[in-house]
């Protein structure tokens, strides 16, 4: 893999300044960091509610209610009786 110096950083950044612009760069800069952030909490098995690792019979539960459409436990559904 090459190695990336501050100049192809630099240069990244200013590329990227000219293509969003200067409102929507921090946007972009914020999703990059959910994103990343978001894959890997995936690769290390952490609950994204909780943030920390769960234990794999609870990531089952929660992919089969995700799978489903089930909610969580105690969250309050105010369109149902």
């Amino acid at each position: 893999m090459p190695n990336v110096g501050p100049l192809e950083l630099v240069l990244v950044a200013v590329i990227a300044l000219i293509v969003l612009g200067p409102r929507r760069l921090p946007e972009a800069g914020r999703a990059l960091g959910q994103g990343i952030r978001g894959f890997r909490d995936a690769l290390h098995g952490r609950d994204q509610e909780h943030g920390e690792v769960a234990p794999p019979e609870q990531r089952e539960r929660t992919a089969a209610k995700r799978e489903t459409g089930e909610r969580h436990e105690g969250v309050y559904d105010e369109a149902q009786p």
